[in-house]
């Protein structure tokens, strides 16, 4: 079974860059950002209302965080329709991973979770 279908046809897609000019290793400081499109592939609406994610470090440490929306923002995704957006993790460590879930809801007021598979944060140079 694929992630859509467990997902009720919503995609999750991320990239990640490590951001350089804004890290700062001498103090421990390794700053990411990611880009994450969410794509409804079904053909019902869905409405984002909230994400949690879960970051550990490289050294295991674990944060949670847990919002309304995204970026501000609740998007509404018609069928075949997306939304992309970028935001920025920190990490202590040089390597680390992010995973979590989005909730939604739809038109028939349905709230559902859209899992995030787990996905590497690293700075250039640290993964062979």
């Amino acid at each position: 079974m694929s992630t859509e279908e467990n997902n009720k046809n919503i995609a999750v897609d991320v990239e990640t860059t490590y951001l350089d000019n804004e890290s700062d290793p001498d103090k421990a400081r390794y700053l990411f950002a990611y880009t994450i499109t969410i794509k409804n592939t079904g053909s019902n609406a869905a409405r984002l209302l909230s994400r949690y994610w879960k970051i550990t470090g490289g050294d295991g440490h674990e944060q949670e965080v847990e919002g309304d929306g995204v970026v501000g923002q609740h998007p509404y995704l018609a069928p075949e329709q997306e939304f992309t957006y970028t935001s920025a993790a920190m990490l202590d460590t040089p390597v680390g991973m992010m995973q979590g879930h989005y909730m939604m809801v739809d038109d028939a007021g349905e709230r559902f979770e859209v899992d995030i598979p787990a996905f590497t944060l690293a700075a250039p140079q640290t993964l062979h």
